[in-house]
C-alpha cells in the first residue's frame, strides 16, 4: 500500500527544516554574556619593563581553566606560567615568566560565562617597542561556533521542544481530555517529547566539553572534558535534569497506563495525585535551565529564577497543549474524539498560560534590557522585538481559534458530530456484516467444492494409483489463496474506515475551522520556539551596553597604542539650549607637549556654537595645577590647542568649561592616566 504524505503535514515538515537550517547557518560564532571590560597590560599598549603577569576584568563572574588566559611570545610560544586565579572580584590573572625580551606579545583568553556561554578573543601589548608576530590576534575567537557550535544550539532547540511537547501534553490530558489517555497517538506525542529531551540532554551533556573549549568535533568524544563538565554548573544540571526525567518516565507510565485503566469516577482521585506529582517534577525540569542560565546571573537572581521556572511552565501548557490539540483534532478515533468541553477547558487553560507569558515576559525582558534604547540598539533587543511580533500574532491567531470554540459551544456541533460519527458507523456495519456473510458463504462452497473435488480425485487415484500427495498440495494452495484474499479485503477496509473518518471530520465547518486555526498556531509556535532558542545564546541587552560604558571608561583613562587618549562628558548650563556633549582629544598624552582638540555638539551629534571654551589640568597626587589651556576656535564646535606641557606622568583631572551664553555656563571633569 502505497503512503501518501498530506500537505499540512508536508508543510509542517518543510517549516521545520526551515527553522532548523536557520539555526545551523546562524550557528557562527556564540554571542557571549560576558564582556572583557579591561586588562592591564591594556590593549596596544608599549611598556617600557616587561609585567610580571597579566590580568583581565570582565563584566561578570566567569569559569576559568588551564588554557582560559594564554600569553604568546612574536613566534607563537605560550610564556605564562600556572594557571590562571581570580585575585578580586571579575579580574583574573595569570603569571608569565620573567626576563621576556622586547617584542609583541599576544593575550589569548577563553572563559565561560556565569550564564554557561563561552566568550574568547585576543589582544597584544608590546614590550620595548612593536614586533612582528606570527600570532593572529582577532578581535573576537570563534567560542562556540562552527560544527560544534550548531550542533549544540541544535540539541538545545530539541531540548526545549521535548520539555514542551511533554509537559504540555500530560497537562492536556490531565486538565482538559482525560479520556484522551486511550488515544494512542496522544501517547506516542507525550512519549516522543520525554524522548527527545533526554537525548537532547544526554547530547549536551556529551558534547558541552568541546563547545566551551577546542569546538572540535573530535573532542565531543573526550572523556577528560566530559568529566570537567560534570564539576560545572551547567553540567550538574543536566545531570539533575535526566534524574528528573526518570520520574517523568514513570509519571508518563501510571498517566498511560494505571490512569487510564480506571474509570471515569476513579479516575479523579488519581487526577489530584499525577497534577501535583507531574507538576513537581515539570517545575524541576524547568528549574533545571533557570538555575544555570540567564536567569541565574545579573540582576536580582533571586526573583528571576522563579519567574523564569513560571515562565517555561506557562510556555509548556500553552504551546505544549496545542500541539496535543491539534494530534487530537487530527488523529483521534471516530469512538473517542476531543470534545467541546476538552476543547474549552484547553481555551481557558491557553488564555491563564498566555496572562502568566506577559507578565513574567515584562520583567524579564526589563531585566535583560533595561533601557528602552536597547531594543534598538542591541541584538538581545532586536530579537526580543521579533519574539514580540511573533507571540502577537500567535495571539491573534489564537483568538480565532477562540471564536471557532465559542460556535462549537453555541451549535452543539461536537456532540452532534459524535452522533453521526456513531450513526454512519452503525449503517456501514451493515453492509460490512452482509458483505462477511458473502465473504463467508463463498469461502463455505470453495471448502465444499474442494472437498468433492479431492474425494473425486482420491477415488480416482485409488482406481489409478495415483500419489496422495496431490491432495494436500490442492488443499494448500485454497487456503493460501483464501489468506491473501481475506489480507486484501482487510487493507481496503482500513481505508475506507480512514477515508470516513476523514470525511466525518471536515463536514461540520466549525471543527474544520479550529482545527485549521491550530494548525497555523503551531507553524508559528516553531517559529516562536526557534527564536527564543536563539534569545538564549544572544547577550542581554543591559550586559552589552552595561560592557560598552566599561571600555570606554576604561579606554577613557589609559592610553592606546599611538598615545592618543579621548574623553566623552556630558553638560548641561541650564538654560533652554544648555545640554550638550563635549569630546576632548589630547596627543599623545604623554609628559611633555601635547596637541589637544576639543569637540562640542548637541545631544543630536550636530556642532555646537559656543562662545567659549576652557580647559585646565590638576595633578591632585602631586599637588600640581590647576593649569589653564585656553584653545582657539577652529570651526563651529571645534576648539584647539598645541604645545601643552604635561609635566609628569599621572592620574590628571581635566576639566572643562563651556559657556552657552552670557550667563549659562558649568564646569565638568574626568579623570585619565597621561604620561
Amino acid at each position: 500500500m502505497k503512503t501518501t504524505i498530506t500537505p499540512r503535514v508536508r508543510t509542517l515538515v518543510l517549516l521545520f527544516l526551515a527553522v532548523v537550517g536557520m539555526l545551523f547557518a546562524g550557528a557562527g560564532t556564540a554571542s557571549a554574556h560576558a564582556a572583557l571590560t579591561g586588562s592591564d597590560p591594556s590593549s596596544g599598549v608599549v611598556v617600557n619593563k616587561a609585567p610580571t603577569q597579566v590580568s583581565l576584568t570582565f563584566s561578570e563572574k566567569v569559569a576559568t581553566n588551564a588554557d582560559s588566559l594564554r600569553v604568546l611570545n612574536p613566534k607563537g610560544k605560550r610564556v605564562d606560567v600556572g594557571k590562571p586565579s581570580n585575585i578580586s572580584g571579575t579580574t583574573y590573572s595569570v603569571q608569565i615568566r620573567s626576563g621576556l625580551p622586547d617584542g609583541t606579545y599576544t593575550v589569548a583568553w577563553q572563559v565561560v560565562s556565569a550564564d554557561s556561554h563561552p566568550v574568547g578573543g585576543a589582544f597584544t601589548f608590546s614590550i620595548g617597542s612593536p614586533s612582528k608576530t606570527t600570532v593572529s590576534a582577532s578581535a573576537e575567537q570563534d567560542v562556540g561556533g562552527g560544527l560544534v557550535g550548531g550542533l549544540y544550539g541544535f540539541g538545545r532547540y530539541m531540548s526545549y521542544a521535548g520539555f514542551i511537547v511533554m509537559v504540555g501534553g500530560a497537562a492536556f490530558v490531565l486538565a482538559c481530555w482525560q479520556r484522551g489517555a486511550g488515544v494512542r497517538a496522544l501517547q506516542r506525542l507525550v512519549v516522543s517529547g520525554w524522548v527527545s529531551l533526554t537525548a537532547a540532554t544526554l547530547w549536551l551533556l556529551l558534547i558541552r566539553g568541546s563547545y566551551t573549549t577546542s569546538g572540535k568535533f573530535g573532542d565531543i568524544f573526550d572523556l577528560n572534558l566530559l568529566g570537567q563538565v560534570l564539576q560545572t554548573k551547567t553540567g550538574a544540571a543536566l545531570v539533575s535534569r535526566l534524574l528528573l526525567l526518570a520520574a517523568a518516565a514513570l509519571f508518563i507510565a501510571v498517566l498511560f497506563g494505571a490512569y487510564d485503566k480506571r474509570e471515569d469516577e476513579e479516575k479523579r482521585d488519581l487526577t489530584f495525585g499525577l497534577a501535583i506529582g507531574g507538576g513537581v517534577v515539570a517545575a524541576g525540569l524547568a528549574a533545571s535551565w533557570a538555575l544555570a542560565e540567564h536567569a541565574s546571573t545579573g540582576l536580582q537572581p533571586g526573583i528571576a529564577m522563579p519567574v523564569d521556572v513560571v515562565h517555561l511552565l506557562a510556555v509548556a501548557a500553552w504551546l505544549g497543549g496545542l500541539s496535543a490539540l491539534l494530534v487530537s483534532l487530527y488523529r483521534a478515533p471516530a469512538d473517542n474524539p476531543v470534545g467541546r468541553a476538552a476543547v474549552q477547558r484547553f481555551s481557558r487553560l491557553a488564555f491563564g498560560s498566555v496572562v502568566a507569558l506577559v507578565a513574567t515576559g515584562v520583567y524579564q525582558s526589563w531585566r535583560q534590557l533595561g533601557s528602552w534604547s536597547a531594543f534598538t540598539d542591541t541584538g538581545y533587543g532586536q530579537l526580543l522585538l521579533v519574539k514580540i511580533g511573533l507571540v502577537a500574532l500567535l495571539v491573534g491567531i489564537a483568538s480565532i481559534s477562540r471564536r471557532w470554540t465559542g460556535r462549537l459551544a453555541d451549535t452543539n456541533t461536537a456532540e452532534t458530530l459524535t452522533v453521526v460519527e456513531e450513526t454512519a458507523a452503525a449503517e456501514e456495519r451493515e453492509p460490512e456484516k452482509e458483505h462477511a456473510t458473502a465473504s463467508a458463504k463463498a469461502v463455505d462452497s470453495s471448502a465444499k467444492a474442494s472437498v468433492t473435488v479431492t474425494d473425486s480425485k482420491a477415488a480416482d487415484s485409488t482406481a489409478v494409483g495415483a500419489p496422495a500427495e496431490a491432495d494436500s498440495a490442492a488443499s494448500a494452495s485454497t487456503a493460501s489463496g483464501d489468506s491473501k484474499r481475506a489480507a486484501q479485503l482487510a487493507r481496503q477496509q482500513a481505508a475506507v474506515d480512514t477515508t470516513r473518518q476523514k470525511r466525518l471530520r471536515d463536514a461540520d465547518p466549525n471543527l474544520f475551522g479550529l482545527r485549521r486555526s491550530v494548525l497555523a498556531e503551531a507553524a508559528v509556535a516553531v517559529v516562536v520556539l526557534a527564536v527564543t532558542t536563539a534569545l538564549t545564546t544572544t547577550e542581554p541587552g543591559r550586559t552589552e551596553e552595561d560592557a560598552k560604558a566599561a571600555k570606554a571608561s576604561s579606554s577613557s583613562s589609559s592610553s592606546s597604542s599611538s598615545g592618543a587618549l579621548t574623553l566623552d562628558m556630558s553638560f548641561d548650563t541650564g538654560g533652554t539650549d544648555g545640554k550638550g556633549v563635549i569630546r576632548v582629544d589630547i596627543d599623545p598624552a604623554r609628559v611633555g607637549g601635547n596637541e589637544m582638540h576639543v569637540y562640542v555638539q548637541r545631544p543630536n551629534g550636530r556642532a555646537f556654537d559656543v562662545p567659549e571654551v576652557k580647559v585646565a589640568f590638576t595633578l591632585a597626587a602631586k599637588k600640581i595645577g590647576p593649569l589653564p589651556v585656553t584653545p582657539d576656535r577652529i570651526t563651529t564646535g571645534h576648539w584647539a590647542a598645541n604645545g601643552i606641557q604635561i609635566p609628569m606622568a599621572g592620574d590628571w583631572k581635566i576639566s572643562v568649561t563651556v559657556r552657552t551664553s552670557d550667563i549659562d555656563q558649568t564646569t565638568v571633569d574626568k579623570n585619565a592616566q597621561i604620561g
